[in-house]
C-alpha cells in the first residue's frame, strides 16, 4: 500500500483521538488483506471501539492472544501479575485463573513456566467462549460461573497458584473511565463495587479452602486500594505482601495460605 493512504490512515486516526495514530495504522495495514478491508476496520477503529477488538487480538507477555468483541482487552500492567505469579510456579503445578477474561494470565504463565494444570473461570459467557480459545490450546480447562462455584471439587485445598484480576474499579469511578472501556468492554469486568473491593473479599473470603498448604493467591489492585486489599488478605487467614512495578504502574497483592508450621 502506498505512502499516500497510509498518510491517510495515520491523520484519520490522530483525527479520532488514537495517540498512536501511526502504530495502529501499521498494525491495521498488516491486518487487511485488501483495501476495502483495511478502510472496514479503520472505520470501526475511529468510531470508537478498541484496537484489539477490531483486530481480534492483544499481543499479551509476548503472545498473541484473541480478543473477541465485547470482552475485557488484557492490559500490558496486568504483565506483572504474571511475572510474580511465575516467580512462585513450578511446572506441574495447580494454577486457577479466576475472572479470567481472555485467559490471558493463565495461558502466559503456562507459557512461561511449561506444563502446568489450568483451570479459567468467569461469569460472562462471552468471555468464556473467548477464554476457550485460548486456554484449550495450552491444555487447559475454562468454567463458566461465578468464582469458585463451577470448579471441580477435587482442586480444593490443591490450588498451588490462584490468580484473579478481579474488577476493582469503584462502582462511581466507571463514568471516568476511558471510553474504549466503558462503551465496549463488559461492566461486569470492570465494577468492584462501592469501594472496588466486592470481588477481592469474596475471592480472599474462600481462597484458603482451595490453596494448597504454601499455596498463593496474587490479585491486582490499584496503589491506592493495595493496603485495603492487604488488610482482607490477612482478615481472611493469608499472609499478605505488597509488591509494585514502576515502568508498568502495576500494583499486585500476594498472599500465602500459612503452612502447618506457621
Amino acid at each position: 500500500m502506498d505512502d499516500k493512504i497510509k498518510k491517510s490512515i495515520i491523520e484519520k486516526l490522530r483525527t479520532a483521538g488514537c495517540v498512536f495514530a501511526e502504530e495502529e495504522a501499521k498494525l491495521l495495514m498488516s491486518e487487511a488483506r485488501t483495501l476495502d478491508a483495511l478502510f472496514t476496520l479503520v472505520n470501526l477503529r475511529i468510531t470508537g471501539i478498541p484496537l484489539e477488538h477490531v483486530l481480534g487480538w492483544a499481543e499479551f507477555c509476548g503472545i498473541r492472544i484473541a480478543v473477541d468483541p465485547g470482552v475485557f482487552v488484557p492490559r500490558r500492567r496486568t504483565e506483572f501479575l504474571v511475572q510474580k505469579a511465575v516467580a512462585f510456579s513450578i511446572p506441574g503445578a495447580i494454577v486457577v485463573d479466576l475472572c479470567c477474561g481472555t485467559g490471558a494470565v493463565g495461558v502466559a504463565i503456562a507459557k512461561a513456566v511449561g506444563w502446568i494444570e489450568l483451570y479459567a473461570v468467569d461469569i460472562d459467557p462471552t468471555a468464556v467462549r473467548c477464554a476457550r480459545r485460548n486456554v484449550t490450546n495450552q491444555g487447559g480447562h475454562v468454567y463458566e460461573g461465578y468464582l469458585y462455584e463451577p470448579l471441580p471439587a477435587k482442586l480444593r485445598r490443591n490450588v498451588d497458584i490462584l490468580v484473579a484480576n478481579t474488577p476493582y474499579v469503584p462502582t462511581k469511578a466507571i463514568k471516568l473511565l476511558p471510553q474504549d472501556a466503558r462503551l465496549h468492554e463488559p461492566k461486569v469486568a470492570l465494577d468492584g463495587g462501592d469501594d472496588g473491593l466486592d470481588i477481592q473479599r469474596r475471592v480472599a473470603e474462600e481462597a484458603t479452602l482451595w490453596l494448597a498448604s504454601g499455596g498463593h493467591l496474587l490479585v491486582e489492585t490499584s496503589q491506592i486500594q493495595a493496603h485495603q486489599t492487604f488488610e482482607i488478605f490477612s482478615q481472611y487467614g493469608l499472609i499478605p505482601q505488597l509488591a509494585h512495578n514502576n515502568e508498568l504502574d502495576a500494583t499486585i497483592v500476594i498472599g500465602t495460605k500459612p503452612t502447618p508450621l506457621e
